[in-house]
């Protein structure tokens, strides 16, 4: 499925709320329609610079000052795994990044901070060869370290199936307002590297989630702090070699991004621009039977712009 068949497909197919009743994520999905107003539920923007998507995305959400006050502390976490070029589109593009860290301080953010515990033990590497770290430092943000074993914290995980407790990153227990900004890519272990599986990089023990079963564990770690707004880069997007990528890796160069609070219909929307079955990435339906969202577009507000 090509990006123009997708956007097709993601059509408005009925009013969202009136469907969402009989979804399992019903609950939670009908407050978050009732906190974005009559903003919709999932936006998804092609044929643009990462700038200028990120921006007609904010902007049918209703700004991002919905979801960043004056004060606020804000910690935004990309994909920052691997040791790789923006090329590569093995970590979250820069230039999307050090925008979204500009504009959450023009909304009046205290303070900014960019982490992701790495992949490749040179997290240093990481930080400068993605370009993250000076689109970063450059727009004002400010980039923490993600490995070091003593800033993570144990939570409980009271709803979780597999997962009981784990490790979590001070920063998303502390920060005000909490953006998840992953690449759009494929994953040999979980399939799709999308919005939920991008919060392994707050976690310091990824090793217990695949012990216990990668794709329930992803889900159940969902349920501890989920992001308030989670912005898909698409720009160039993964589709075989993924996560870390390689020279015979297919880059896909879409040009796009989606933005929704619902992780899972976000995660589902990214698998299809890949031609991803969203089945086989199973921590989806683990998720949407946590109640964290839906798999369902027919009955999402989705929102789709081509600039």
């Amino acid at each position: 499925m090509d990006r123009r068949d997708f956007l097709k497909s993601a059509a408005v197919t009925g009013t969202a709320l009136a469907v969402m009743g009989r979804l399992p994520g019903a609950r939670l999905i009908a407050a978050e329609a009732e906190a974005a107003g009559d903003a919709p539920l999932l936006v998804a923007v092609t044929n643009g610079e990462p700038e200028a998507l990120l921006d007609a995305a904010l902007k049918e959400l209703g700004g991002l000052e919905k979801f960043v006050a004056p004060g606020q502390t804000v910690v935004i976490k990309p994909n920052i795994g691997w040791h790789q070029p923006p090329e590569m589109a093995a970590d979250t593009n820069p230039e999307l990044v050090g925008a979204l860290v500009k504009r959450c301080l023009n909304a009046g953010a205290a303070k900014v901070y960019v982490f992701d515990h790495t992949c490749d033990r040179d997290w240093r590497g990481c930080y400068r060869v993605s370009g993250i770290e000076e689109a970063v430092e450059k727009a004002g943000g400010e980039m923490v370290c993600g490995n070091v074993r003593s800033d993570y914290r144990e939570v409980d995980v009271p709803r979780g199936k597999v997962l009981k407790k784990g490790l979590m990153h001070r920063l998303i227990l502390d920060s005000d307002v909490f953006i998840n900004v992953p690449v759009l890519k494929n994953h040999g272990g979980a399939k799709l590297t999308a919005s939920m599986k991008n919060l392994m990089g707050i976690v310091w023990d990824r090793q217990e989630f695949h012990q216990l079963g990668v794709q329930q564990a992803i889900a159940d770690w969902l349920t501890v702090r989920r992001p308030d707004l989670n912005i898909l880069d698409a720009y160039r997007a993964m589709q075989t070699g993924g996560p870390r990528g390689n020279k015979g890796s297919r880059i896909l160069p879409l040009r796009s991004l989606l933005a929704s609070r619902d992780m899972v219909a976000l995660d589902v929307a990214g698998a299809k621009m890949l031609n991803i079955d969203p089945a086989v990435a199973t921590h989806i339906a683990a998720a949407e039977a946590l109640g964290l969202g839906t798999a369902d577009l027919s009955g999402v507000n989705i929102k789709r712009i081509r600039l």
